[in-house]
């Protein structure tokens, strides 16, 4: 089977390479030439554990190309899966354009086309964006949907810093159809991923990512609550959680129980957005949803009041990713920190080892010149630079190193979002939660 995809980003990168190793022949299509070419020289778009040698190996054994070409793309697979950005709105909707604009191109490619396509929709999108998705195809292309072609909501549960682990293991792979021609098709893509196979309809498909989300993040937030109850009380909040987790009947899952920074990215704030952007449009009153946001952001300003309330005015920080070994600065807390800290007259450095290698190879370069001008000015080449020049260090990563900067270093404050160690009993050192 060949198999053509759109959007070259996290999701569309790891699932080229996952799906080339499972045997099949993958086409990327993106409009960023530089994600192109990093594709066709066997390299990665993203920094992701296990997916760089991936790629190395499939591009070598001709399985993986990419490409600008929609065209060529869609006529030469049988499958299209959607993988391209959808960004939230100011006013919290989804911005589909990039969905909708790449229907459009299938549209026109199916036109000269005579076998069945099979559109298979990974990005996360609103209820009733397959049945538009289905409708545009079919006006542009003069085809009929599930004679001709057919559209599948596919939604992903990959976490950034272990996509590819995740690719092979989630939780289950749900499928929204209505066409068993196009399930069939789908079992086969997914016959050597491991986890349950689901199917349900359309609209279920749809909104699942946006409830699993809503729910990250309302755990992130409580167990950052919870966190800074404990400290004001002098009670270890690890200890708490930890019983907490302990009721696995009631309680589920502990992975995001864990008190420590807000979170951010591309998925929990975007999607939290949306969900309670539905709930108003259609006259709900959400108020935990809707409180979720303004709790992490409190959250978040607790890291500047901790900065504030210490001497000195030249801060370091040490990680700017939004989550632990991704290159990824989308809505990435630390920089409300940063940005913070800078109108309040500190002077900032920092470092980061994946964002400054993401930076360097170019993946990060657009965002950074375009969104955030003036990190380029902050980052470092190395967290020693950083640790010797500051007079507060903020760990937002994790490194064995850190506890012996700790040590070493009595005249400097240390501040820690992510509990670099449990050891740790210095004068100098606070945690965020602990």
């Amino acid at each position: 089977m060949k198999i053509s995809i759109f959007g070259l980003g996290y999701v569309g990168c790891v699932s080229l390479g996952c799906l080339a190793q499972n045997g099949f022949e993958v086409i990327g299509i993106d409009v960023n030439k530089v994600k192109v070419d990093l594709i066709n020289r066997g390299l990665p778009t993203i920094i992701e554990k296990d997916i760089d040698i991936i790629l190395k190996e499939q591009h070598k054994a001709g399985r993986i190309r990419a490409t600008t070409d929609y065209m060529e793309a869609v006529s030469n697979s049988e499958v299209s899966i959607i993988c391209v950005g959808t960004p939230s709105t100011e006013k919290g909707h989804l911005n589909l354009d990039y969905i909708y604009e790449t229907a459009q191109q299938i549209g026109e490619a199916l036109k000269q086309k005579k076998s069945y396509h099979t559109i298979v929709i990974r990005s996360t999108v609103l209820p009733g964006t397959n049945c538009q998705v289905g409708e545009i195809i079919a006006q542009i292309s003069n085809k009929i949907r599930n004679r001709d072609f057919s559209v599948v909501s596919n939604p992903e549960f990959l976490r950034e810093g272990s996509a590819v682990q995740d690719y092979y293991n989630p939780p289950y792979t749900l499928i929204g159809s209505d066409d068993n021609k196009a399930i069939d098709i789908m079992r086969e893509l997914y016959s050597k991923v491991n986890g349950e196979f689901i199917t349900v309809d359309i609209q279920t498909a749809e909104i699942i990512k946006y409830v699993n989300n809503s729910y990250h993040a309302l755990k992130v937030t409580f167990a950052n609550e919870i966190g800074r109850i404990c400290k004001s009380l002098n009670i270890d909040s690890f200890k708490v959680m930890q019983l907490f987790c302990l009721d696995t009947r009631l309680n589920i899952s502990p992975y995001y129980f864990k008190p420590g920074f807000s979170y951010g990215g591309s998925c929990l704030p975007k999607d939290l957005k949306a969900l309670t952007t539905i709930g108003l449009a259609n006259g709900l009153k959400l108020p935990v949803l809707e409180s979720i946001e303004e709790s992490n952001q409190n959250h978040t300003d607790s890291v500047i009041n901790l900065v504030t309330n210490k001497n000195g005015k030249k801060v370091g920080i040490l990680g700017i990713a939004f989550k632990e070994g991704t290159d990824d600065l989308r809505y990435s807390p630390i920089l409300k920190v940063i940005e913070g800290l800078m109108d309040k007259g500190y002077a900032i450095k920092v470092y980061d080892p994946y964002v400054n290698q993401a930076y360097l190879i170019g993946s990060n370069m657009e965002y950074m010149q375009t969104v955030l001008p003036y990190l380029q000015d902050l980052m470092q080449d190395s967290e020693d630079e950083v640790i010797n020049w500051a007079e507060i260090v903020v760990f937002n990563r994790k490194s064995i190193n850190y506890v012996k900067f700790v040590k070493n270093n009595p005249g400097k404050y240390f501040i820690d979002l992510v509990r670099i160690s449990e050891e740790i009993k210095n004068s100098n050192y606070e945690g965020i939660c602990w």
